[in-house]
């Protein structure tokens, strides 16, 4: 190739930039990826691109009819409900709560769903008690604060479309917890000090339910908290499947004790090594190894049916469209709990039905 000077016109604000682009022996233009603006396009046209998949939905009518259900605002209480209210006698020694778990997990359900800070929740509480002409106290915003803290959110989350051995999908994401904005990141040109944590959870595979939930410090490893999320599941386990993150020994020992016959189906990392026993007595993850180096890793996932873990990815953001990226309050796993009951009881309302068409 021959180096010819050219002027080349950079569509960053006004500038114009002098620089040298390639001609071949042909004189078509070779692409100088030193001086290009996205420089991670340089081989684009010589990629190997594969097709987005297509589907349709086969009962559109059903599924528009349950997203504007999820935002409709009807609520009753029932008798039981009612009855339930106020706390029961206390047996032990100390205070006297007024409220149940029951009436403070009702509000705190109403806060994580539509995005209320403390003070609002005990109005809406407030107001829906007082349209319903219902006789009952209204918890105030301290006492919602202080029980959260000791609230004993029912685990494992029950499941009530689902049936079966079930079929668990595992993934983690970041939940923020607080520290400087972005606008004042933007403004002052600061660093950010925002405090997260980690929210690993399980859905159902065929139903798209969220089993299990566990909220942990950042810097905990995925794998780590394997064993917490298999004991929160009361039905029988069928297969666990994860990424790459969860390629460890302990996820294989742990899912083993759980149910000896569960499929593991866990990406191998890119480096990983047959068992100095995978001649002789091969492990799930030597067979796993076997069958990409037969069929490839895309030939695996197919046959392992390891590309049914986008429904966990999908999962994960609907929690944070609906519910948010950040916690509110410190009390972490009991409103992450609170958040994922409610968002299983919108799926009760209707899931889409879709097929692959192209």
């Amino acid at each position: 190739a021959i180096a010819v000077p050219a002027l080349l016109t950079l569509l960053h604000g006004s500038v114009l930039a002098a620089c040298e682009s390639l001609l071949g022996v042909n004189g078509s233009p070779v692409h100088n990826r030193k001086h290009s603006a996205v420089p991670f396009k340089h081989h684009t046209r010589h990629r190997h691109h594969i097709p987005k998949p297509r589907y349709r939905v086969t009962n559109w009518a059903e599924y528009d009819a349950a997203l504007k259900r999820r935002g409709s605002l009807t609520v009753w209480f029932t008798d039981e409900a009612i009855a339930a209210w106020r706390a029961e006698p206390r047996t032990t020694p100390g205070g006297q709560p007024h409220y149940s778990a029951l009436a403070i997990t009702t509000a705190l359900t109403m806060r994580a769903v539509f995005g209320l800070a403390l003070r609002q929740t005990e109005g809406l509480i407030g107001s829906v008690i007082e349209l319903l002409g219902l006789d009952l106290a209204v918890p105030d915003h301290s006492t919602l604060s202080r029980r959260a803290k000791t609230l004993d959110v029912p685990l494992p989350l029950r499941r009530r479309l689902g049936t079966g051995p079930l079929h668990l999908l595992v993934d983690s994401t970041g939940l923020k917890l607080g520290g400087a904005g972005e606008w004042l990141v933007e403004k002052h040109g600061m660093s950010r000090r925002r405090s997260w944590r980690k929210l690993h959870i399980g859905i159902d595979a065929g139903s798209g339910e969220i089993v299990a939930v566990e909220v942990t410090r950042k810097e905990i490893d995925d794998a780590a908290r394997t064993g917490a999320l298999l004991d929160q599941l009361a039905d029988p386990l069928a297969s666990f499947t994860a990424d790459g993150a969860y390629d460890q020994d302990r996820v294989y020992e742990a899912v083993a004790e759980h149910d000896p016959d569960a499929a593991v189906i866990v990406s191998p990392r890119t480096t990983a090594v047959p068992s100095t026993s995978a001649e002789t007595a091969p492990t799930q993850r030597d067979r796993h190894l076997q069958t990409i180096a037969e069929r490839g890793r895309m030939g695996w996932q197919k046959s392992r049916g390891y590309n049914l873990r986008a429904r966990v990815e999908a999962s994960i953001g609907r929690y944070k469209r609906v519910i948010g990226d950040a916690l509110r309050s410190r009390t972490d796993q009991s409103e992450v709990a609170i958040a994922a009951a409610a968002l299983n009881r919108m799926l009760e309302f209707g899931r889409p039905n879709y097929v692959r068409i192209a």
